[in-house]
């Protein structure tokens, strides 16, 4: 693997990184007070400067309007721009719409694409992902109790999900749902694109985490569909692919979370590193000359780095050998990473004392949002269990001397 950023990549991440300094960070005070869409006139149009740099959709296809970045391109985007609470959102690559346009650009139909993906990635509309349900486990997307039956031209949709994020104030949800009963546990489910404003489509509150509500993309919705009806050709590629589909979707994603974990990562590790030099403990002395302070430092520069290059080195394997082959590295980055930002977190607030607790820095605001980082996209012990059950079934039948 070659770790040579180019020169075009070293400039890009160069006009990123001082946008963020400049235009976002700023931002962050009132963002963390006021509601998204209070906020929504000053983001708009941060969004329009980042249009008119050409820099805007940095992980999406030319021919959709975006930059057409590789993964490993993307992933060293992703670290620049997951410094900040609002990077990924203002520069139109956020999640769930990322995941959301790679899945209708492979499998939507012309009409699907028409109607959906090019406004996702103009930014002009906003979409979610509906999988996760409240009395099943998020970790098995291959059980589910919300179904999707076909009556005459429709499918007629029943069932209770939550965690649907972003689901306030975007136009169409993906929705997974059981429509093959009889069929193997991998094929029972598929995927139906469903617009907001279809009756039966009823969100039911935006779900409190940590005490943050949150409102429009940041937010995560509990959703209640009682006989939503919708087309049968919004299905989203073929009948029973809903699993499929959806391991095309995460293996991607995690590595475009786990390298904004990294940039979240690098932020409370700037700010802790400030923080010990200028915090005084005595007349004479800070905290940066206490030696566990210093070892905590160390130890969190090498969890970062390390995490980097496992995230890098994934990605490469994604876009060399492909998802399925790439599958141990992509679990592997996603408990590993999200350990090391739980930890550079914890020990950045840890450094701060009582203000660590406030709003007044970001730190609080990451570990409430990012505390989840150990949980969604399976947990850290399903991909644990996942790894160690393919690393053991190399060592079937052989003789280790």
């Amino acid at each position: 693997m070659d770790f040579t950023v180019s020169e075009k990549m070293k400039t890009i991440l160069g006009m990123i990184r001082e946008f963020v300094d400049k235009e976002l960070i700023p931002l962050e005070p009132e963002f963390l007070k006021k509601s998204m869409k209070e906020m929504e006139p000053v983001i708009e149009e941060k969004r329009r400067m980042v249009r008119e740099m050409e820099l805007w959709a940095p992980l999406h296809p030319e021919e959709l309007g975006g930059m057409g970045l590789s993964l490993t391109e993307y992933a060293l985007v992703a670290e620049a721009l997951g410094y900040t609470w609002l990077g990924l959102y203002v520069f139109g690559c956020q999640a769930p719409d990322a995941g959301n346009i790679e899945i209708l650009h492979k499998y939507g139909e012309p009409w699907q694409k028409e109607r959906w993906l090019k406004p996702l990635v103009d930014g002009r509309i906003r979409s979610c992902f509906s999988m996760t349900e409240v009395d099943l486990p998020g970790s098995n997307p291959t059980w589910m109790e919300t179904t999707a039956v076909k009556d005459g031209n429709e499918w007629v949709i029943n069932g209770h999900k939550w965690f649907t994020s972003s689901a306030d104030g975007a136009e169409v949800a993906i929705v997974m749902a059981v429509t093959n009963p009889g069929a193997g546990p991998y094929l029972q489910a598929s995927m139906i694109l469903v617009p907001t404003n279809t009756p039966g489509f009823n969100l039911v509150r935006n779900v409190p985490v940590m005490g943050h509500t949150g409102d429009q993309w940041h937010s995560h919705a509990e959703i209640l569909y009682q006989n939503c009806r919708v087309p049968v050709e919004n299905l989203l590629g073929p009948e029973g692919h809903g699993f499929v589909i959806a391991q095309d979707r995460l293996g991607p994603g995690r590595i475009h979370h786990a390298m904004r974990w990294i940039g979240i990562a690098n932020r409370c590790f700037d700010l802790m590193c400030a923080r010990a030099l200028t915090r005084p403990i005595t007349p004479d002395k800070h905290l940066a000359d206490m030696q566990i302070t210093r070892t905590w430092i160390a130890e969190c520069a090498a969890e970062i780095q390390a995490a980097r290059l496992m995230i890098l080195h994934a990605a490469w394997t994604i876009e060399t050998k492909g998802v399925k082959e790439a599958r141990e590295e992509v679990s592997l980055i996603k408990f590993y990473t999200a350990g090391v930002l739980q930890r550079v977190m914890d020990k950045a607030l840890q450094v701060h004392g009582g203000l660590g607790m406030t709003d007044d820095t970001p730190i609080a605001s990451f570990f409430r949002g990012e505390r989840a980082a150990r949980i969604y996209d399976g947990a850290d012990e399903v991909h644990k269990l996942s790894v160690a059950k393919r690393i053991l079934r190399e060592y079937q039948g052989r003789r280790i001397r």
